[in-house]
């Protein structure tokens, strides 16, 4: 027998003034016994009359949604007053009018009974007349079933909770992985690409992420990949989860992030702090690289990219819709030779000011600055031409300043479109190119059609223009501009495996290479 009325029916049935659940009243589809959301409904409902010291109520004039003039009124407020097993919701209403299942009925039956139970125990059975045990009595029997549920449902309960809190990893600590596999095939026209090169790889990331007062976040990230940078000679046709050709385990990022009160953060890195970690990227394929875009230029910009390693941070809400970010980078900091080291080696300084019009529009200006040591230049992080990474060459120390305009915006549930442009100036600061200038040029348009097949799925398009040093003073300089154009299609399975099919292609990356060709099937798992 299933059933579906108001909160309403509680109090009646109770004081014999209404109705008993029949097969005459509306019915409804019933919470199935494994359906997961069951006892949180019967504790929730169940928890409304337990807490009479605190919030019990003892008059219907305190439920502010309840009225003298509603049909349930008198009944309601014999079952306050008489017996004390109602307390309403925090907020001083009853919900008289939201829909109540036969487990909700069962919990508000089983809280009053206990009340009952006290009462007698109490020796004010006078306040219990006959005529209430027998119609108490008739509705244990019609929920004997509904009421056993629930007395399992809470044993079982308590004995997965004590077997979690015995076997848990830590109270503190929870782990968060992502593994990829990919097969990708690089191609070419011209140079030694064309032959085709199909490869295999993967990259597992770990991460702890620890909290000491629930606000902070110790954050202790291992990693492990044998996915090479310049498979397709040359950085701007990398994969986005590229991590080096050796399998060995490392400690790729170990930071600490503590706030100062509501709108102040701030960040310790001792391995491997990168801009992107404390500044908002702007781009919605970037969340993660098991299911965003596939080149690791179609991630976000490469100003995001130019130095890792120990640093400070910063973030700070000026408004609900202005932050402002910022930090230092360095290099080589973690290492005690000379030239090098936290504050004489090669660094980066960079600040963001992020601008969130609405929860669908934002807008970001970017500054960097950087000073790359010799045998340690990589002006545009790994995404550019070889001229735009050392347009003065490697040994060569080079400054950088970096200027990025960076915005993304919700058209629809279904629609986002984001773009950013960036310049870089460099200058050689030693050797005897000492002086020399170069401007290096990037730009990139992403759209995002999302939830096509189903919920999850991402169709994304790239169209873009990797780094490229258009002009470099007195030394040679990229003839033109290289272009990348990638699609791919994210199948999201469910929350945790996702499967990408895609590809993209790049022109002009070298001078000898007209084009790279790049196919890729990416399987993504995260948990």
């Amino acid at each position: 027998m299933k059933l579906r009325n108001r909160r309403w029916l509680l109090g009646l049935v109770l004081l014999g003034n209404g109705i008993l659940a029949s097969p005459g009243v509306a019915e409804t589809e019933p919470i199935a016994p494994t359906d997961p959301t069951t006892l949180n409904q019967l504790q929730r409902y169940g928890n409304e009359g337990r807490h009479k010291k605190r919030d019990q109520v003892t008059s219907v004039s305190q439920l502010s949604d309840v009225q003298p003039t509603d049909w349930a009124f008198q009944a309601l407020q014999s079952l306050v007053e008489r017996y004390g097993c109602i307390a309403g919701y925090p907020d001083g209403t009853y919900k008289g009018n939201r829909a109540l299942t036969r487990y909700e009925f069962a919990a508000g039956v089983n809280a009053c009974l206990e009340r009952i139970n006290e009462l007698i125990a109490a020796s004010t059975e006078n306040l219990v007349t006959r005529e209430d045990l027998a119609k108490l009595q008739r509705l244990m029997e019609e929920f004997a079933a509904e009421l056993a549920s629930l007395r399992g449902r809470v044993t079982a309960l308590e004995a997965r909770t004590g077997e979690l809190e015995a076997n848990q990893f830590s109270t503190t600590t929870k782990l968060q992985s992502e593994i990829i596999f990919s097969i990708a095939d690089f191609s070419g026209d011209g140079g030694d690409l064309e032959q085709d090169q199909t490869t295999l790889g993967y990259r597992v990331r770990m991460n702890f992420l620890t909290s000491f007062s629930g606000r902070d976040r110790l954050r202790t990230r291992l990693q492990s990949g044998n996915i090479p940078f310049e498979q397709g000679e040359t950085a701007m046709s990398d994969l986005g989860w590229a991590a080096g050709d050796s399998t060995d385990v490392t400690i790729n990022k170990l930071e600490y992030r503590f706030p100062v009160g509501d709108d102040l953060a701030f960040w310790v890195t001792a391995v491997n702090m990168n801009m992107d970690d404390i500044a908002d990227p702007l781009n919605p394929t970037a969340v993660s690289a098991s299911t965003g875009a596939l080149s690791y230029f179609g991630e976000y910009a490469a100003i995001y990219k130019t130095s890792e390693g120990p640093g400070v941070a910063f973030s700070y809400n000026i408004a609900d819709t202005l932050n402002w970010t910022g930090g230092y980078i360095a290099n080589e900091g973690s290492s005690a030779e000379e030239g090098s080291g936290f504050f004489n080696g090669g660094n980066n300084i960079f600040t963001q000011l992020t601008y969130y019009p609405s929860d669908r529009a934002a807008l970001a200006f970017a500054y960097g600055y950087n000073y790359f040591a010799p045998d340690n230049v990589f002006v545009s992080g790994r995404n550019g031409s070889r001229l735009a990474e050392a347009p003065f060459g490697s040994e060569t120390p080079t400054i950088a300043h970096h200027f990025l305009i960076n915005g993304t915006v919700y058209f629809s549930d279904f629609f986002n479109f984001s773009a950013w442009g960036q310049y870089t100036y460099a200058e050689a600061k030693g050797g005897f190119r000492d002086g020399d200038s170069a401007d290096i040029w990037s730009w990139a348009a992403i759209f995002s059609f999302l939830d096509l097949l189903k919920e999850g799925d991402v169709l994304g398009l790239v169209v873009a223009a990797p780094p490229n040093a258009l002009q470099v003073e007195n030394g040679p300089e990229d003839e033109e501009m290289s272009l990348l154009f990638e699609l791919f299609y994210n199948f999201q399975f469910n929350e945790y495996i996702s499967l990408t099919p895609g590809g993209y292609v790049v022109t002009n990356p070298t001078d000898d290479l007209d084009a790279v060709w790049v196919g890729v099937v990416r399987m993504g798992f995260q948990f």
